[in-house]
């Protein structure tokens, strides 16, 4: 691919550095079927997947939405080109790979995970497969459904805590900068590679994980190493808790990742990667992924407006995309200029028919701290372990969601509940509030009550 070769060298002269990178060329209809999977082929079949993969059917069909390419942060960094694309988008995504594969390799965020997950993945399609051939197909496949159902109660910032831990001990040296040599071989050496690590080389034992449970927040973590389960059950909550630790730095620098790679597709096409033909083409395509819809942020172009923001600023935007995630790049940079540049304003319910959203609030403070709070925790609402019964008591395993304002909706955090009761076997509570009164949701034998906390 001499475009991939080109948009190496400029990526490289400009100052990304990356791991190297494996292009595949696929047809939209697979590209789909990879992002169903988290883009891992040797994953293990789910239903959850191929309902994934109908919403992407149908949104690229209906016109919705459009994959352009898939990469994966892995050693070496995978990306998946759709065929369809002209030629222009082909050099534009090119150069936007090799942003996300600058990020990968770089941000701290991402330094503990494995990067050896097509064949941990693989692992665990075998493991699941002997499970159900040995206890059937439906029973494997409903505790796995019911174990994903928990990828959401982990700690986000447990693997940095770790790995913070282990360097100031001296077990780890620091991963995130730097070369990696031999990149200009990009095609030949990197397939060479890609073909070793599915075939012969021997999988690495995994980096330091559920063995050590340290954080409250590590619910699902907890409930692999200490519910009592059958061992083939912890097998699979163990699977679960290690892909959901995999995933977890993508839900945390979904802005900063986007607009990193946004950024140096921008500035690598329209410093002499484009030709003057296909300038038209370029404006029309990167202003259609930097497009906001009315009352909502697209972090390709939040993304990208605050890394241009930075630089203006005098920062050092390379440490900014190594050190920060999503939160803390918006709390540094966000200031009184970029919200007036970028428009940005807070809405408020309405009150007239329909209620429709008016602007609320223009004020620089309210507006970055209203992003800082929808964005923190990736999100999701942090709830931790406020205490556990100790073995062969009947005492529940208590949970407190830390309120940050936003209300849990209590009947998907019942169906939650139920599924830690079924796995901890044993009651379970959660403790949250609603508005300004305290709420105790209680899981007891499969049955659910209400009732007012102090």
């Amino acid at each position: 691919m001499e475009a991939a070769e080109l948009a190496e060298t400029v990526a490289t002269a400009a100052g990304l550095t990356f791991f190297d990178v494996v292009f595949e060329m696929l047809d939209a209809v697979d590209v789909n079927a990879l992002a169903a999977y988290g883009g891992f082929p040797t994953r293990y079949p789910s239903w959850r997947f191929g309902m994934e993969y109908e919403c992407l059917a149908r949104g690229h069909e209906w016109g919705l939405s459009k994959i352009y390419e898939l990469v994966i942060n892995h050693d070496p960094t995978i990306a998946y080109l759709v065929r369809s694309n002209s030629f222009m988008e082909q050099k534009l995504v090119m150069a936007h790979v090799y942003g996300h594969a600058d990020f990968f390799r770089n941000s701290a965020w991402f330094a503990p995970t494995d990067r050896r997950m097509i064949q941990r993945f693989e692992q665990h399609a075998r493991c699941i497969k002997e499970h159900s051939a040995r206890l059937g197909q439906d029973r494997v496949e409903e505790f796995l459904d019911a174990a994903l159902s928990l990828d959401t109660l982990i700690d986000p910032y447990g693997a940095q805590r770790r790995m913070r831990a282990r360097q100031s001990s001296g077990g780890m040296p620091d991963v995130a900068g730097g070369h990696r040599s031999g990149q200009g071989a990009l095609a030949r050496a990197s397939r060479d590679r890609l073909n070793a690590l599915q075939g012969e080389e021997p999988l690495p034992d995994p980096p330091e994980q559920q063995q050590a449970v340290g954080s409250p927040f590590d619910v699902l973590g907890y409930l692999a190493e200490f519910a009592e389960v059958e061992a083939w059950q912890r097998d699979i909550l163990r699977i679960a808790a290690y892909e959901a630790e995999y995933f977890a730095p993508q839900r945390m620098t979904k802005i900063i990742n986007e607009g990193w790679a946004s950024f140096w597709h921008s500035r690598l096409l329209t410093g002499g990667l484009l030709d003057a033909s296909e300038v038209i083409e370029f404006a029309d395509c990167h202003a259609g992924a930097t497009a906001s819809a009315p009352g909502q942020l697209n972090p390709y172009k939040l993304g990208i407006d605050l890394f241009r923001h930075a630089e203006e600023q005098g920062l050092d935007i390379f440490r900014l995309r190594a050190v920060h995630n999503d939160v803390s790049f918006i709390d540094a940079v966000v200031d009184e200029a970029f919200v007036r540049r970028s428009k940005l304003f807070a809405m408020e319910p309405g009150s007239g028919p329909g209620r429709k959203p008016v602007i609320g609030s223009r004020d620089a403070d309210e507006i970055k701290g209203r992003l800082l709070s929808s964005l923190a925790w990736g999100g999701l609402p942090r709830i931790r372990m406020e205490s556990a019964p100790a073995a062969g008591s009947s005492g529940a395993l208590v949970l407190r969601h830390e309120h940050d304002g936003r209300d849990l909706k209590l009947d998907e955090a019942g169906v939650l509940l139920r599924t830690v009761g079924r796995m901890w076997k044993g009651p379970v509570e959660l403790l949250t509030q609603e508005g300004e009164e305290g709420r105790r949701l209680l899981c007891d034998k499969g049955e659910l009550s209400l009732r007012e906390a102090s």
